[in-house]
């Protein structure tokens, strides 16, 4: 299951899975991801380890040093809003 957590202005989605056990360990998907006229741009990144699992498209370098620092300053909402099963939006 993925839940959303915010869109930014140039279209990018970002959405986070349910806790997933790996090796013993509470991990979480955190992805990223525009349309374009070809399809998607999409990066994948693994919590607790910030390691990318997917990276198609054309995400700059740039975006995806941002993409790890939202991931990096975000990733204690990323599990407790991952406990909760997802953000609670009106």
């Amino acid at each position: 299951m993925m839940y959303p957590y915010v869109k930014y202005s140039d279209g990018t989605e970002v959405m986070f899975s349910n806790i997933y056990i790996e090796n013993g360990v509470e991990c979480i998907d955190v992805h990223f991801e525009r349309s374009t006229s070809n399809g998607f741009d999409s990066v994948r990144i693994k919590l607790p380890t910030y390691e990318i699992t997917v990276w198609e498209g054309n995400y700059t370098d740039k975006e995806i040093e941002f993409f790890k620092k939202v991931v990096k300053n975000s990733s204690d909402l990323f599990y407790k809003y991952a406990k909760e099963g997802g953000l609670k939006l009106a």
